[in-house]
């Protein structure tokens, strides 16, 4: 059997880790399989690209070769800063979105990190696909690939031979899916172990900050949604609702959706997850008593909305994400006591 072949299409603008993340996990993942025996063949890496010279994000120049077969081919995100022209950024691109068109043509599987599935999409591979990208990004996708069943909360979607991620370190997330599916889960395993990757992850609901959003051209959902954030605890009623904001129930849902693409009571069940992820993290309250705070009087259903949400049951989320207080840090700190060498030397910040 020959090396499983994986390009990575390199062009202007991407983020270089994403180029190089997931041939650099396989490459361990290489050294793991054979450390515990195994006569797989290797996996073949390359950065690809129809250009001759590309400047990554950053100013990094990558070495490139030219488009080549490969059996995946793995497209990186770039900088989607705020100020960017996504429209002329992606029309710039076009050589690189006819690379991906002939290449998954010829049966190459494909696969985006991050908002590289705006590149995939510009090739016309994710129309009636299910498919993720970053949350932060996630409504402008939405609002420019109608076509796409954009699963906004998944880390990893694959639909018929075309793979999408979810932000940044989501290609960890795909790559030890592909290694387990390579190599088997022994392999996948010891590789997240050696690269301190967690191999556990469900989803990128945790992750979200609605507060990062851009908000441009979403005034009213925003005002439904401050109404809604201040109301959590109260019975959702949607005629209540509407006349809050002087509109019919009709009226309420199309302009929201067309907004925030999703319902106001989807909304508020994200919203009321929100503040119950805070609570978990930030105090010693019971799960009933959160989801009391929050809205639910029956707490068995709203463990079951929060894990639908986050991948984890309310106790689950809470033993993960719990922060831990640092008093005994400072306390020791304050009093003079020595707990060992500090990472930033003598220089460390009070």
């Amino acid at each position: 059997m020959s090396p499983l072949r994986v390009g990575v299409l390199a062009y202007p603008g991407c983020f270089a880790s994403e180029v190089f993340g997931v041939p650099d996990l396989l490459a361990m993942a290489t050294h793991v399989a054979a450390a515990q025996g195994s006569v797989q063949p290797a996996y073949e890496a390359s950065v690809i690209s129809p250009r001759r010279r590309v400047i990554a994000a950053g100013g990094s120049v990558l070495d490139v070769s030219a488009v080549r077969p490969v059996d995946v081919l793995i497209v990186p995100g770039f900088e989607l800063s705020p100020t960017l022209d996504l429209d002329a950024t992606l029309a710039d691109l076009g050589q690189e979105t006819a690379s991906i068109r002939s290449q998954a043509a010829s049966g190459t599987a494909v696969v985006s990190i991050c908002v590289g599935a705006f590149l995939v999409a510009e090739a016309g591979l994710l129309d009636r696909r299910r498919a993720t990208t970053s949350w932060l990004f996630a409504d402008r996708f939405a609002r420019r690939y109608p076509d796409v069943r954009l699963r906004p909360e998944s880390l990893v979607v694959t639909d018929r031979g075309v793979t999408t991620t979810a932000a940044f370190s989501a290609m960890y997330d795909f790559a030890l899916q592909f290694i387990r599916e390579h190599d088997g889960p022994r392999v996948a395993r010891s590789t997240a172990r050696i690269a301190l990757v967690d191999d556990a992850r469900s989803t990128q609901a945790p992750y979200v900050d609605p507060g990062l959003i851009p908000t441009v051209g979403r005034e009213f959902s925003l005002s439904v949604k401050r109404w809604l954030d201040q109301n959590l605890g109260a019975r959702y009623h949607l005629p209540t609702l509407a006349q809050e904001f002087h509109v019919s129930t009709r009226t309420l849902l199309r302009r929201f959706g067309d907004e925030a693409g999703q319902t106001p009571l989807a909304y508020l069940q994200t919203a009321r997850v929100r503040r119950a992820r805070h609570l978990l993290e930030t105090t010693d309250r019971t799960v009933a008593s959160i989801a009391a705070d929050v809205g639910y009087g029956d707490p068995g259903a709203f463990s079951g909305i929060f894990a639908r949400h986050t991948g984890q049951r309310p106790r689950e989320y809470r033993a993960i994400f719990r922060r831990r207080s640092d008093h005994h840090i400072t306390a020791g700190r304050t009093s003079g006591t020595n707990h060992g060498p500090s990472l930033f030397g003598d220089n460390a910040p009070a």
